[in-house]
C-alpha cells in the first residue's frame, strides 16, 4: 500500500497534476518516510537543535559523518527491497568493515580503539537508517567482540579479533534454548557477569531509531487527515446528487468514538500529542531529551505542512 501511494505521489509531484481538495502538494512517502520506500536519496539529518555536535571531538565528528554517509548512500536505497524478501544484504558487510568501527573501544588486535562516545554515535547513525543493520552491528561489535576482549584469553583475542574487526568473520548469537526456543528472557547460563559497555551501546540504538519513528507517525497522521477529507468531500457530493443515505451521513458524525472520522481524528490528535510532547517536554530524563532533539530536526517540508 505504501509503495502504491509513493508511486502515485511521485507522479503527482512530477506532473503537477491531481492536486488534492485543498490544493496542497500530494504526499511523497519517499520523502516523509524513506525507510518504507526504496528512496534514492536519504533525507538529511538536521537534529542538532541543542548543538550536540559541538560536544564531540573532531575525530568523533568525522566518524559520525563517515558512518552517516555510508548508511545513507550504500544501505538506505536497498533496505526496503531486502526487508520485503526477508533477506540480509550481505554485500554491505565489506562496507561496514571499511568504516573501521567494529570493536569500538577495544584497543589492539586490529581494533579501532574508539572513544565510547564515537562508538555510541556510530551505532546511532546505523540505527537511524535501519534497525536490523544496527542490531547486526551491535551483536557483532558488542556482544561478541567485547566479550572476547574482556573475558577471552590472549590466544582467543589473537585468533578472532582482527578478523572480526575487519568483518572478514561475522559472528551471531547462539540464543536458542531447548525448552523455550529463541527467547532472550529465558536464556540460561552459568556466567553472571554483565558487560556494562554493551548496555551503553544498546541504549544508543533507540536514539537512532527515534528518527524513523517520528517520520512514521507523521505519515500516519497525513494518511488519516486525507482519508477524513475524502470522506467529507464524498458526503458533500452524495448529498448534492440526492444519493446520500442515513448510513452515509453517520460517517460524518463526530459524537461517538466508533465513527470512522471520529476515530481518525482521535488518532491524529493522539499522534500529534505524542510527537509534540517529545518535542517540548521539559523532563530531564535521557529518553525525553533524545526524542526532543530528534523531532526538532524533522524535515522542513513536513514541519511547514504539519506543524505550522
Amino acid at each position: 500500500m505504501i509503495s502504491q501511494v509513493s508511486e502515485m505521489s511521485g507522479k503527482n509531484v512530477k506532473n503537477n497534476e491531481m492536486m488534492n481538495y485543498f490544493n496542497s502538494p500530494a504526499l511523497d512517502v519517499s520523502v516523509a518516510f524513506p525507510q518504507a520506500t526504496p528512496a534514492s536519496t536519504f533525507p538529511p539529518c538536521t537534529s542538532n537543535y541543542y548543538q550536540i555536535d559541538d560536544l564531540l571531538t573532531p575525530e568523533e565528528q568525522a566518524i559520525r559523518l563517515r558512518v552517516r554517509e555510508c548508511m545513507e548512500k550504500d544501505v538506505a536505497p536497498i533496505m526496503a527491497e531486502y526487508c520485503e524478501k526477508a533477506e540480509f544484504p550481505f554485500q554491505i558487510i565489506p562496507k561496514l568493515g571499511a568504516l573501521r568501527i567494529a570493536g569500538g573501544t577495544i584497543k589492539g588486535y586490529g581494533c579501532p580503539g574508539l572513544s565510547l562516545t564515537a562508538h555510541a554515535f556510530a551505532t546511532a547513525e546505523i540505527a537511524r537508517v535501519d534497525a536490523s543493520c544496527s542490531t547486526f552491528f551491535l551483536v557483532h561489535s558488542s556482544a561478541a567482540m567485547l566479550t572476547i576482549a574482556l573475558c577471552g584469553s590472549k590466544a582467543q583475542k589473537q585468533k578472532y579479533l582482527l578478523s572480526l574487526a575487519e568483518f572478514k568473520t561475522v559472528v551471531c548469537w547462539g540464543l536458542t534454548e531447548p525448552d523455550y526456543g529463541s527467547d532472550a528472557s529465558a536464556l540460561r547460563a552459568t556466567a553472571t557477569k554483565v558487560l556494562a559497555v554493551s548496555r551503553v551501546m544498546v541504549a544508543w540504538q533507540p536514539i537512532g531509531l527515534s528518527f524513523q519513528i517520528n517520520q512514521e507517525k507523521l505519515v500516519r497522521m497525513l494518511g488519516n487527515v486525507q482519508a477524513m477529507v475524502l470522506i467529507g468531500w464524498r458526503l458533500c457530493k452524495l448529498y448534492e446528487a440526492g444519493k446520500m443515505t442515513p448510513g452515509h451521513a453517520r460517517m460524518g458524525k463526530v459524537e461517538k468514538n466508533d465513527i470512522l472520522i471520529a476515530r481518525s481524528s482521535t488518532r491524529v490528535a493522539s499522534l500529534s500529542r505524542a510527537i509534540l510532547t517529545c518535542s517540548w517536554s521539559l523532563k530531564s530524563d535521557t529518553d525525553s531529551v533524545t526524542s526532543r532533539n530528534t523531532i526538532l530536526g524533522l524535515y522542513p517540508a513536513i514541519q511547514s505542512r504539519l506543524l505550522s
